[in-house]
């Protein structure tokens, strides 16, 4: 194999990196403290860094994020342990506000509705109030509240989704963030006063890095209560158990719905066992599905949002709007579905 050379010009710029000791002594600098250089000529280039400086620019990072988290941290209310009174029949109210689109904006003028972010949390606040109302003939000793699913419309300040699809905003980015962040909040203020509220957060395809970021500080929030719990990692798939109930959630934009039941069934194995009544609440798609497979019953959800330009004119449209939840018995599942319409 013929032993490769350096040109003039390569050469040059070695010959001005070995220089570099030579240079730091004749302006009395220690050539261990130049963090970095950049040598050039005509044909060739030279960029370098000094390893002792990446530790330290790593080190300080690490302790950048630490004084972050400790900061968020000293921001986290107190809240006081909830008593809640002994229930004779236990029921499991989920609560999914799918698709909320926070931040997505829609004109009558061209498409029939309006839809902006106040108008957004209004429905929201109005669907979970409606949700509970309807539930106030059953017992319930526990929650279940669903985020995620496009809780945002857009995901960066491009004002396009996660994988850059140009989206029609209503506000700033970070506006459309605080206002779910406090959405979020006053929701789970509301449900933590009746009953234990299990957060869990779905990952979602137009916000898939702002939406986590929301889940990960919702959960920092009331990291001091013992009523709210968490389970907002970005896994695509979760699933818990409610006795003799096996509930999943996914956003519904992966995973075929027909391998749903055998991706349930394989990666919850232990809860699908000893459980009798299965299901997979979807989202995505904005208009309500249901289908039963062998042994798991797939439900897809509503949304609240109205239908932007895009759908309009491809005639995604009319599809009715509304918040949904169920209601799950402890011996024979889901017995009721709750749907409050727009």
């Amino acid at each position: 194999m013929p032993r490769m050379r350096l040109n003039d010009d390569e050469a040059g710029i070695i010959l001005q990196y070995r220089a570099i000791k030579n240079n730091c002594d004749e302006v009395g600098i220690d050539e261990k403290d130049v963090k970095h250089g950049w040598l050039k000529s005509d044909r060739a280039s030279l960029f370098f860094k000094n390893p002792k400086f990446q530790t330290q620019d790593q080190q300080e990072f690490d302790l950048l994020k630490e004084m972050i988290i400790e900061d968020a941290k000293a921001f986290s209310p107190n809240y006081h342990t909830i008593e809640y009174k002994p229930s004779k029949e236990s029921h499991l109210l989920v609560i999914d506000p799918a698709d909320v689109h926070v931040g997505k904006l829609c004109r009558a003028f061209e498409t029939g509705e309006e839809y902006n972010e106040q108008i957004a949390v209004k429905r929201v606040k109005e669907g979970v109030n409606g949700i509970l109302n309807k539930a106030k003939g059953f017992e319930i000793d526990q929650i279940a509240l669903i985020i995620g699913n496009d809780i945002l419309h857009t995901d960066n300040p491009r004002r396009t989704t996660t994988s850059g699809t140009p989206q029609d905003t209503d506000g700033m980015w970070y506006d459309n963030f605080l206002t779910a962040k406090r959405l979020y909040i006053d929701v789970i203020e509301q449900l933590m006063t009746l009953a234990p509220v299990s957060v869990i957060y779905n990952p979602s395809n137009h916000d898939y890095t702002h939406g986590f970021f929301l889940a990960q500080l919702i959960e920092a929030h009331f990291r001091l209560s013992t009523n709210v719990t968490f389970n907002v990692d970005l896994s695509h798939r979760k699933a818990f158990k409610y006795y003799n109930n096996l509930i999943g959630t996914t956003h519904g934009d992966g995973a075929k719905e027909s391998n749903l039941p055998i991706l349930l069934a394989q990666e919850f194995s232990k809860d699908w066992a000893s459980t009798k009544h299965r299901y997979i609440y979807t989202h995505h798609l904005h208009h309500k599905t249901s289908k039963d497979y062998i042994g798991v019953t797939v439900e897809t959800l509503r949304s609240p949002s109205s239908a932007d330009s895009w759908h309009h004119r491809n005639g995604y449209q009319h599809s009715p709007k509304a918040i949904e939840g169920f209601i799950h018995c402890k011996e024979h599942g889901q017995i009721a579905r709750l749907t409050h319409l727009f």
